[in-house]
């Protein structure tokens, strides 16, 4: 499943938008804007300000979506990994997050065999990959920290 770079804060509140449950009229009526009005606030029309980052995330939080923060990280070339809840951690989690890791993995391999088809790596299929690539380290780097976070000494086990 091949998901676009997002490469502008722009970018990443329509992804958000899009992501949420319900679509626009949802997304409006969780951050208390009449439609027309979030519609202004989403495309900066009218002279209206973007959304916050806290509107943001706000959105985020219901639609399940780190599209901010991976935008956030990309722009000072890291990644964005998100922390086990100690609540939620045990081997059933544990086995989850290793089949997430392996299927982006999967992914990674399958950009790459598409893109190696005609013989050469364009610049767009590259960004593709890596972006690819950077999903596969974070949600292994998330796999590894949750089991060290469940079994450490004296941690949760």
């Amino acid at each position: 499943m091949k998901r676009p770079v997002l490469e502008s804060l722009r970018q990443v509140v329509s992804a958000v938008v899009c992501a949420f449950p319900g679509g626009r009229e949802c997304a409006a009526a969780r951050l208390g804007y009449p439609l027309k009005r979030f519609d202004n606030h989403v495309y900066e029309n009218a002279g209206s300000r973007p959304l916050s980052p806290d509107q943001i995330q706000q959105l985020e939080q219901d639609a399940g979506t780190t599209f901010l923060p991976e935008y956030i990280a990309h722009l000072y070339g890291g990644m964005f990994v998100p922390l086990a809840k100690p609540q939620e951690l045990d081997n059933v989690d544990l086995y989850s997050r290793a089949l997430r890791a392996a299927a982006k993995r999967g992914v990674v391999d399958q950009i790459i065999a598409k893109a190696l088809e005609d013989g050469v790596i364009e610049d767009a299929e590259a960004q593709v990959i890596m972006a690819a690539h950077t999903r596969y380290l974070s949600a292994r780097q998330a796999e590894l920290l949750a089991t060290i976070q469940l079994y450490r000494r004296g941690g949760l086990q």
